[in-house]
């Protein structure tokens, strides 16, 4: 069949199969997100930034995509949910002291910080938060245990750098201290995952979005005084409210300026001579009946 002597070729040796798609490395993944900027692709240094997405960023990155966002060429894809330094909140992170020689395996990357809790490696391995009041950052696994033994502090106390949460968290009581800085925090709303999974990140976003709108809610409400929906325009009510505030006032120096303009008429008139008031009124004194042609005017009379 083949004309080499009776070799006779199977389907494997005419078909070739489809190539399997390639695979990124996900150690390499892993590595990129915890020891390189997600902004730069710089390596992590101080000061570090976490956006509400919970990915880490170089703060001099994010300054530089603020005033150029044209700056990097992913920026707007990566960072888009940024639009001040307000968005990201700087990280306060414990830098890892163990030396180097005490890994137990070279291979894996050494981290740069640990969790001041139980002195875990952030390297990926982990899953690490952060808290949005004051920025500490732990490994979940600690700030759990230390959650759960610690009990909520008092109902109706609003948190420290407080934000839209707290009025959610003095309704509900779980305000917790936090074991770093000693600020208060809402469990269910001020812990964010650092790098998290699709799933995770994708909730996050959505969290993100809630936040902003009720953000956004409440400057409205601030801008508008209160009793004024359905009663008149904002404007009305403030000029209105302005010019009665000022009535008084106007009132006092109306009459005051009133006052001295007749007196300062009276001398300018007792010193007038008779050529000159003549043009304002008869010279016998008497009325005259005014025309369409002089009535409104102030020409002599004829």
């Amino acid at each position: 069949m083949g004309n080499d002597g009776g070799s006779i070729p199977d389907r494997r040796d005419l078909v070739r199969n489809k190539p399997k798609a390639e695979q990124a490395d996900k150690a390499n993944q892993t590595r990129a997100r915890w020891f390189f900027c997600a902004l730069s692709k710089r390596p992590l240094q101080e000061p570090i930034v976490s956006c509400d997405l919970g990915k880490l960023y170089n703060k001099d990155a994010v300054i530089e995509f603020l005033l150029d966002r044209s700056s990097f060429g992913d920026g707007e894809e990566i960072c888009r949910h940024i639009r001040s330094l307000k968005d990201v909140k700087t990280l306060s992170l414990t830098p890892n002291t163990t030396p180097k020689s005490d890994s137990l395996d070279s291979s894996i990357d050494r981290g740069m910080f640990v969790c001041p809790l139980n002195f875990k490696e952030m390297t990926g391995i982990v899953p690490f938060v952060y808290l949005s009041t004051c920025g500490c950052v732990f490994s979940q696994a600690g700030l759990k245990a230390v959650s759960s033994s610690t009990p909520p502090s008092e109902k109706g106390k609003d948190k420290a750098g407080g934000g839209e949460g707290g009025a959610q968290s003095a309704s509900d009581g779980q305000l917790d201290i936090c074991p770093s800085c000693s600020k208060k925090y809402n469990r269910s709303e001020d812990v964010r995952m650092l790098n998290p999974g699709p799933e995770e990140e994708e909730r996050m976003q959505s969290a993100m979005e809630r936040r902003r709108a009720v953000k956004g809610k409440g400057k409205k409400r601030k801008a508008v005084p209160d009793g004024a929906e359905g009663e008149q325009p904002p404007g009305k009510k403030i000029s209105g409210s302005r010019s009665g505030s000022a009535t008084p006032l106007t009132g006092a120096a109306s009459r005051a300026v009133a006052s001295s303009l007749a007196m300062e008429e009276a001398k300018r008139k007792a010193h007038m001579s008779d050529a000159v008031k003549s043009l304002y009124r008869p010279k016998d004194g008497k009325a005259r009946k005014e025309t369409f042609m002089t009535m409104g005017t102030f020409t002599r009379y004829a």
